[in-house]
This record gives C-alpha cells, structure tokens and sequence, in this order.
C-alpha cells in the first residue's frame, strides 16, 4: 500500500518533469533563440565598447609615464647643472 508521502513525492516528481519539459520546449523555441541572439549581440557590443575604453586608458596612462618619466629627467639635469654652477 502507497503512503501519502509517496504519492506526493511522486506528483512531485511527475509535475517536476512535466515543467521541464515543457521548460525546454519554451527555451528551443524560435522566439527564445532570438532572444539569445539579441542578448548576446548586445553582450558584444558592450564588450567592444569596453575594449575600446581599456585601450585608451593604456594608451593614456603610457602618455602620462613618459611625460613623468620626462620631467624627472628634467629635475635631474637641471639639479646636476645647478650643482657644477655651485661649486664653480
């Protein structure tokens, strides 16, 4: 004889495989297959959008070492001049 807990348990189950397939149908459907394809269009273009902000925050922060590198080399010329003037 089949307790009630079993019988729920198997309802259950049954209903759980009855969502999911009709759960898979939904998601192969031709409108949930252009719903992925938008959504990874867009997933793209944000990519491309970032890659590009990425590269210009490379190409400016390579700008702003070389002018820093730059200016210490400046220092330091004008640091070792002022050093021979002193002792001339």
């Amino acid at each position: 004889m089949m307790k009630v807990s079993d019988a729920k348990k198997i309802g259950l189950f049954l209903g759980g495989v009855l969502f999911g397939t009709a759960g898979i149908k939904i998601l192969s459907s031709k409108d949930a297959k252009k719903a992925y394809v938008q959504c990874t269009a867009a997933a793209l273009r944000a990519k491309d959008s970032v890659m590009k902000t990425v590269t210009t925050v490379q190409e400016n922060a390579g700008d702003v070492l070389a002018e820093a590198k730059q200016i210490n080399e400046d220092r330091a010329a004008e640091e070792a001049e002022a050093e021979v003037k002193e002792e001339a």
